[in-house]
């Protein structure tokens, strides 16, 4: 099996396993670590184009789980992340990481933001070694292990 076909079937997945757990992703920490999770994948190469933050926005809006959110309280907050990360990427990194990892008490919270993360990443078609990169720092943000994720 090609690369490709293996990672849009291990995005599939976590997409259907988001969703089984979408009743239980209802806290502040998730929904905040899930829009910094966003504005990080995002932002990966150091930047972020107008084209790139729309398509995010619309996936955000667009995904079952997240929905347990008022979207223009999910906007703003990705916003205000993206905002953080194009002005001082650095700096910024460190401040949306810490947003991540508030969801760090829930492993299955902390598990969701990742996949959250995989499946913005993969949204375009290349899941690319900046945004993997960022996920795995995330995954290490959550004490999680990146090999559980195939990062």
């Amino acid at each position: 099996m090609a690369l490709w076909d293996r990672f849009k079937e291990s995005a599939s997945t976590m997409q259907t396993q988001l969703m089984a757990k979408k009743n239980d992703l209802k806290s502040g920490a998730f929904r905040d670590a899930s829009m910094a999770m966003c504005a990080l994948v995002a932002a990966a190469d150091g930047s972020v184009d107008p084209s790139e933050r729309q398509r995010v926005a619309q996936l955000i809006a667009a995904n079952e789980v997240l929905r347990n959110f008022p979207a223009d309280d999910l906007r703003r907050r990705f916003e205000d992340n993206i905002g953080k990360l194009t002005t001082d990427f650095a700096f910024g990194k460190v401040s949306v990481l810490q947003e991540i990892a508030k969801a760090k008490k829930k492993p299955a919270e902390a598990r969701a933001v990742v996949q959250i993360g995989i499946v913005i990443g993969g949204a375009d078609g290349d899941f690319d070694q900046d945004e993997r990169a960022v996920v795995r720092e995330a995954c290490y943000a959550l004490d999680l292990p990146p090999h559980e994720f195939d990062l």
